[in-house]
């Protein structure tokens, strides 16, 4: 799902897109200046090695996401610090947002249900 970010207003755009057993709903609205909102929640479960014992596992997934999307290089003018990912070309691409939301979790150290019980 390709979003012009010019055509996103203060009416939040509702989105769902769907990869495998996940789910990334939510929606972008308009913020300030050249920043949009993306909140949404990133729902299901993918494949992961266990960061112990390296079998794959099903790891379960329900995160709140919220970012914001700068149309074109963001330049922070009050020294706040947001989680921005800018967009050189004047749209998005919500499938590739949701491809790297996955590949942070995935890069985030998880460990399979018998190796979180030798710990006990």
């Amino acid at each position: 799902m390709k979003v012009i970010l010019r055509r996103v207003k203060q009416t939040p755009l509702d989105f769902l897109v769907k990869s495998n057993e996940i789910t990334f709903k939510g929606y972008l609205q308009y913020h300030a200046g050249k920043l949009i909102l993306l909140k949404a929640n990133l729902e299901g479960s993918l494949l992961k090695a266990c960061d112990i014992c390296a079998e794959e596992f099903k790891l379960s997934l329900d995160e709140d996401v919220e970012f914001y999307i700068s149309d074109g290089v963001y330049e922070d003018e009050n020294n706040i610090e947001f989680d921005v990912v800018e967009s050189l070309d004047g749209e998005v691409e919500i499938e590739e947002l949701l491809n790297s939301e996955i590949e942070l979790i995935k890069s985030d150290y998880h460990s399979c249900n018998e190796c979180k019980h030798l710990d006990d």
